[in-house]
């Protein structure tokens, strides 16, 4: 149904009343945050557009689809609430059928002050489905058939899924609990190494997927679990792409030989795809950018998008942009300069791997064109644009990781 979503007026949470059941923020809106932007198109284009959206499944691979305080000051005390505020209205029109929830567990800070502690996760994960229960157009996602039927009934399948397996701890049995209780995918490690294998932050990039990493990829390979590497050092992406029975992605990221930004090497991308994975090319706070585009920007997306294509093949390449409704750089401004403990280490990068390229003096504090989850459809119209085939688009926005969950799930 494209984007005829059958949306109710539903507002999060709007069972409880804000200032008494929970402490009330003055959240962003939902559209017009900063000048929206769709890649221009012909009449003809445009119905050619909504053509191949009326008609392809839309999935994407990896999003924080959720309001953030229009004082983004305040980010890192509304995320202690435990409380994330789905913007349904505005996925009502997004065009998407599918959408890779990836919550905000690295910044859960309800009984921490890092994150990932296990009763944080599950209480997030709670809340989270609580909201959706009370409301119809977007439903939780449990396996591939849910994602047809969203598209086929106008609503928005919802896969839950945590970027870090941390709050695990060394219990395998809790990767059951998660996906008893829906989560469908799960990184191995965030930026920083846990019990699993190393992250792409820490100095050393040497260590690979410990003994229990192993274990853990075995066991989420049994349940059926995706497996997302988008936040490993190398090593351990190798690693794990060799230890698991099922193809793996990395959900949010860009070839490391071409973009700057939040990447991955080549010859983990390669290994992916040669067992069947695939890569989200990813485009968070500053985006991804290359040396013809400097700017994040949906040109700066596309020429990755382009590059990996040709590296791997059109069949092992789709979509994660990690955008929210919000200032995702001023997330990254206050979220980085809260953490405390950390010493400079000599040979460490500041904040290495977090997403955090130096400012460009034109950089207008979003990327132009991939702000946020609604345009995300702008890679379908800039496919259209550039003279893609039907059959690349769908491929694209959906059909690469429809056929990758079919493998997995």
């Amino acid at each position: 149904m494209g984007r005829g979503k059958k949306y109710d007026g539903y507002k999060a949470f709007q069972y409880l009343k804000a200032g008494f059941d929970y402490k009330e923020y003055k959240l962003c809106s939902e559209f017009n945050r900063v000048p929206p932007y769709f890649v221009p198109l012909s009449k003809t284009e445009e119905e050619h557009f909504e053509n191949i959206i009326e008609k392809n499944l839309v999935i994407d691979l990896h999003e924080h689809p959720v309001l953030w305080p229009d004082d983004m000051s305040l980010a890192m005390e509304f995320n202690s609430m435990g409380r994330g505020f789905l913007a349904y209205e505005a996925l009502s029109v997004s065009g998407i059928d599918c959408i890779f929830d990836n919550l905000m567990n690295g910044t859960t800070y309800i009984t921490s002050y890092n994150g990932w502690k296990w009763s944080d996760i599950i209480h997030d994960i709670g809340i989270r489905l609580s909201d959706i229960h009370h409301q119809k157009m977007v439903f939780p996602c449990h396996n591939v058939d849910d994602i047809i039927e969203a598209h086929k009934a106008g609503k928005i399948a919802l896969v839950l899924c945590l970027e870090s397996s941390t709050p695990i701890e060394n219990e395998l049995d809790r990767i059951d609990v998660l996906y008893g209780l829906g989560v469908r995918s799960m990184g191995i490690c965030y930026s920083e190494s846990n019990m699993l294998g190393g992250g792409m932050s820490e100095t050393d990039k040497t260590t690979g997927l410990s003994d229990f990493g192993y274990d853990a990829v075995k066991r989420m390979n049994k349940l059926g679990m995706l497996i997302d590497v988008g936040h490993t050092n190398d090593k351990t992406a190798l690693d794990t792409i060799e230890a698991s029975d099922k193809p793996i992605y990395n959900s949010h990221s860009g070839p490391s030989s071409f973009a700057k930004g939040h990447v991955m090497s080549d010859e983990a991308i390669i290994a992916m795809a040669e067992k069947d994975g695939l890569i989200g090319i990813g485009g968070a706070g500053r985006g991804l950018t290359t040396k013809k585009n400097p700017l994040g920007c949906i040109e700066s997306y596309m020429e990755i998008i382009e590059y990996c294509i040709n590296l791997v093949g059109i069949d092992h390449v789709g979509c994660g942009p990690d955008t929210l409704y919000g200032n995702h750089q001023g997330l990254y401004k206050y979220w980085f300069s809260r953490r405390l403990g950390h010493y400079n280490r000599s040979s460490r990068l500041s904040q290495q791997g977090r997403e955090t390229q130096l400012s460009e003096k034109n950089d207008p504090g979003y990327v132009k064109g991939l702000e946020n989850p609604n345009e995300f459809i702008n890679i379908a119209r800039w496919m259209i644009k550039n003279g893609y085939s039907d059959n690349d688009v769908s491929k694209i926005i959906g059909l690469n990781a429809l056929n990758l969950l079919k493998k997995v799930w």
